[in-house]
């Protein structure tokens, strides 16, 4: 089947999947959260819950060359204290999957992810400046990689929008720049892939959608490749300033669509 009739697209709607798959790239090598931008292209282009199906992949691809990038700097205890709160989230996300319709779908997330915002803005203006990650050792922290856990597996599986949110905790957590990229690229590469049973059980994921994914995954080589050349000229402030004006650029445009 000719990819560019897959629902009907035209060659400006494949090229502006092929710029969102090459944003996917650069999110996950420098910005992360910034792909919410591709999640709102993804949907406007093809219908809302098959977009989901169709960028799933194409996130794997982007975690794999965020693996293979930031391997050496991934914070394990964090990663190990998220997970189980995490799969909570995605049956969570799995079930409001069943029965939400569209509208219900989008209100949700965008409220989440400016709620979450507002809150690491909050806490970061009021912590200590030299938190450092290990803080999830303590109680608190164990309640916070909780709640964030949650609500990141949850936003995940609903809308792939789960990087906006494990953003604002692992900034709220303390992490930089390196630590940061590693922690959530291996978080978000097997979390992804542990959807992928859950996706194709609800019929998100077929023949026609990895077809497509096939002929945009080479647009996030590209895209990783201008992130990793581009986070090493972001120093730490700017870095962290662009993460939180993506969660609520996200979350503005799936609340006002």
């Amino acid at each position: 089947m000719n990819t560019m009739t897959l629902w009907h697209i035209t060659g400006w709607e494949f090229a502006a999947l092929a710029c969102a798959a090459l944003l996917v790239g650069f999110s996950k090598t420098a910005v992360s959260g910034a792909n919410t931008v591709s999640l709102a292209i993804f949907a406007a282009v093809l219908p809302a819950r098959a977009s989901t199906g169709v960028l799933l992949p194409i996130l794997i691809v982007g975690d794999v060359l965020a693996v293979l990038t930031y391997r050496r700097h991934a914070h394990w205890p964090t990663l190990w204290r998220l997970f189980p709160a995490v799969a909570a989230g995605v049956v969570v996300g799995t079930v409001f999957l069943m029965w939400a319709d569209d509208g219900i779908v989008r209100t949700s997330i965008g409220a989440i992810l400016l709620l979450m915002a507002g809150v690491t803005v909050w806490r970061r203006r009021t912590a200590e400046a030299d938190e450092e990650p290990d803080s999830v050792a303590t109680r608190s922290g164990r309640i916070k990689a909780r709640s964030y856990g949650v609500l990141g597996g949850f936003t995940t599986m609903v809308a792939n929008a789960g990087g906006p949110v494990m953003s604002m905790y692992l900034l709220s957590a303390g992490f930089r720049k390196l630590g940061f990229l590693g922690t959530s690229a291996f978080f978000f590469l097997i979390v992804n892939l542990s959807k992928v049973p859950f996706s194709a059980g609800l019929g998100l994921i077929d023949g026609r959608s990895l077809f497509l994914d096939a002929a945009l995954a080479v647009f996030v080589v590209p895209g990783a490749l201008f992130g990793k050349w581009a986070v090493n000229r972001i120093n730490q402030r700017l870095f962290e300033q662009l993460v939180i004006a993506a969660t609520i650029v996200g979350g503005l445009q799936l609340l006002l669509r």
